[in-house]
């Protein structure tokens, strides 16, 4: 497969978000709250860029037909979740402070959090879900998890987003590049994890894909 060269640098970088958090949890054990079946972060709301999507959609394509078929059940309800926000956000279209504090309160199921509050996918689960719970940075600003005890003026040693972001971006380009696929700004599109788990990798890989 031409995109496993791809999908290795993909996993140094998620691997380094996994030893930034048990980094980050072992300086701070009262601070870090995530335990077994905690799943506040599987419902908040973000993006997948391109390099995540395909995978994400690589590794979900390789679970047993009971656990896609329940995931993809899932599905339907977090689309309709994603358009009422979507609709919610129109409405504050000229308050960009508000439409930010609208998504981030949101709450959408991931359809890959199963009955048992588990991750279908946990050992290949997204960088933003890799470092939930802990301080992040984020659009120059550090932010955490509402459920751990980080006190709001004190600095904290935080993984920084934005750097991750960027090497996202850059990966996804490079994977384009490995299908023919020359359009940078592609690159930068955000893909929800609903629409990851129902559509074919050659419609995530395509150009037309919105």
């Amino acid at each position: 497969m031409k995109t496993e060269p791809i999908f290795r640098n993909y996993e140094l970088l998620a691997d380094r978000a996994e030893q930034a958090f048990r980094k980050i949890a072992e300086a701070y054990p009262q601070e870090v709250k995530c335990e077994l079946h905690c799943d506040d972060c599987c419902h908040a709301v973000f993006g997948l860029f391109l390099i995540e999507a395909a995978y994400l959609k690589y590794h979900f394509d390789r679970l047993g037909p009971e656990a896609i078929r329940e995931a993809i059940l899932r599905c339907s309800d977090a689309e309709r979740a994603l358009r009422r926000l979507e609709v919610k956000l129109q409405r504050h279209e000229d308050d960009a402070e508000m439409q930010s504090y609208v998504f981030a309160m949101e709450r959408v199921r991931c359809p890959l959090l199963n009955d048992n509050k588990e991750c279908a996918l946990y050992e290949h689960r997204p960088i933003t879900c890799r470092v939930y719970g802990i301080p992040t940075r984020v659009n120059g600003r550090t932010r955490a998890c509402s459920k751990c005890a980080f006190e709001k003026d004190k600095s904290y040693q935080g993984f920084d987003l934005d750097q991750a972001y960027r090497e996202l971006f850059l990966l996804s380009q490079e994977f384009l590049r490995a299908h023919g696929k020359g359009d940078p700004e592609k690159a930068g599109l955000l893909i929800s994890v609903p629409r990851v788990l129902t559509s074919p990798v050659e419609l995530i890989i395509s150009e037309t894909f919105v």
